[in-house]
């Protein structure tokens, strides 16, 4: 499986992309870009993987037993990854506007899981950011969404 996510992520050893459903690239595409947040600050914790975890099966549906494999597997494909444009590169091109505005809410969302933004954690969010053609205002307000959400689901505690 891991060799599978690997091919969605960065497509056939060839440089083509595999003849892959568009959703299995983009959630695998997620749960990487979401996993390289979560890990940035050198601690991947209970928090950040059940955010990720909630994030993946809200956005695509997918269930407890699937999610939890992709996230595992996802995680040791991320280990090898050396850089952020093959993340990128596949939401950029599979998602329009407002869903990349959502994967940077959702880089927001787990690097806030844990109660401590990093500052490696801000920067790789810029970073993807500008990969995704984002503007930095646009990434302050995901960013202000989140917070909102926070602190609204800890008024209901």
């Amino acid at each position: 499986m891991i060799d599978h996510i690997k091919s969605l992520i960065f497509g056939s050893a060839a440089g083509e992309r595999l003849p892959a459903d568009s959703y299995d690239r983009v959630a695998s595409a997620t749960a990487a870009i979401l996993i390289e947040t979560a890990v940035m600050d050198g601690d991947f914790d209970v928090d950040e993987r059940a955010t990720i975890r909630r994030l993946l099966i809200e956005r695509f549906g997918i269930n407890e037993g699937d999610v939890d494999t992709l996230i595992d597997e996802t995680e040791k494909a991320v280990a090898d990854a050396v850089e952020l444009f093959s993340f990128t590169r596949v939401l950029k091109s599979d998602y329009d506007y407002g869903d990349r505005v959502k994967i940077i809410e959702m880089m927001w969302a787990v690097a806030f899981a844990d109660g401590n933004v990093h500052d490696y954690e801000a920067n790789l969010i810029r970073r993807a950011t500008g990969l995704l053609h984002l503007s930095d205002r646009e990434s302050g307000e995901a960013r202000k969404r989140v917070l909102e959400q926070l602190d609204k689901d800890a008024g209901a505690a």
